[in-house]
């Protein structure tokens, strides 16, 4: 059997990107998937292709009424939600200090970035009690270590997603309801474009050079880690951080000059 034979996943922003590698991943290993986005087109797209076990829901994560009616949808069609990957995120357009940084820009980013996770889990735990218990795991980021200047919105929503996911696992535990943070580090998708080269729109190599593998990861790459903690092999880890970064985090394992 596979992993998640018989499990109901539900992935925000899965219409692309990072979120739509996860959606193929858990239902390549027997889910039915639920594909949660603003991104209509893409969304119907990706559940054609992936079938029967697979359905679009239009969903807004900062709307509590459409989250309410989203998971209702999702457990009539499907049955209770096992696992739940909030996924959606947003980051701002440019660097732009706080002093200079619109502040209904900023607010968004962390509405989608925090408070769209928040409501997730707030969500799901009704369904997830119903199925015997389940998985949540909040995708963070490297910058929910580390900031970077110019991006203290999306820093700010990644950081408290840390936090979140500890109470939350704190709370829900009892319930058979783990929570853990995913954080990857650069990663080739469409949110990274702001650091793409001029070669197929990927991440520059050279700004990469530095980690301790010297390379930007790609989506499927994120999506392994993200199955894992969502799975049963993980059954006694709650409240962590997964980190998939290259070595970001630790450090630059190349001096200037250097290989």
């Amino acid at each position: 059997m596979s992993r998640f034979d018989g499990r109901v996943v539900f992935v925000t922003g899965g219409s692309r990107g990072m979120g739509a590698s996860h959606c193929r991943g858990f239902h390549a290993e027997g889910a039915r998937v639920v594909i949660a986005d603003i991104l209509e087109p893409e969304g119907t797209a990706l559940a054609a292709d992936l079938g029967e076990r697979a359905r679009f829901i239009l969903l807004d994560v900062t709307e509590r009424d459409a989250w309410v009616a989203a998971v209702e949808t999702a457990e009539r069609d499907f049955g209770p939600i096992s696992v739940l990957v909030n996924n959606a995120a947003i980051i701002e357009p440019d660097l732009t200090l706080i002093e200079h940084r619109d502040p209904e820009q900023w607010r968004r980013v962390v509405d989608v970035n925090l408070f769209g996770t928040f409501l997730g889990i707030k969500s799901v735990i009704g369904s997830m009690r119903r199925a015997g218990g389940g998985a949540i795991v909040n995708i963070s980021s490297v910058g929910g270590f580390m900031a970077t200047a110019g991006h203290s919105g999306y820093c700010a929503s990644k950081w408290g997603v840390r936090a979140l996911t500890k109470a939350a696992a704190l709370e829900l535990g009892r319930d058979g309801i783990r929570v853990n943070s995913v954080h990857p580090g650069t990663t080739n998708t469409a949110m990274h474009a702001s650091a793409a080269s001029p070669v197929a729109g990927r991440p520059n190599p050279d700004l990469y050079r530095g980690l301790a593998v010297p390379r930007v990861a790609e989506p499927d790459e994120v999506t392994r880690m993200v199955m894992f903690v969502a799975s049963d092999d993980a059954g006694y880890s709650t409240g962590s951080e997964f980190i998939v970064d290259g070595g970001y985090l630790i450090g630059t394992a190349v001096p200037p000059g250097g290989r």
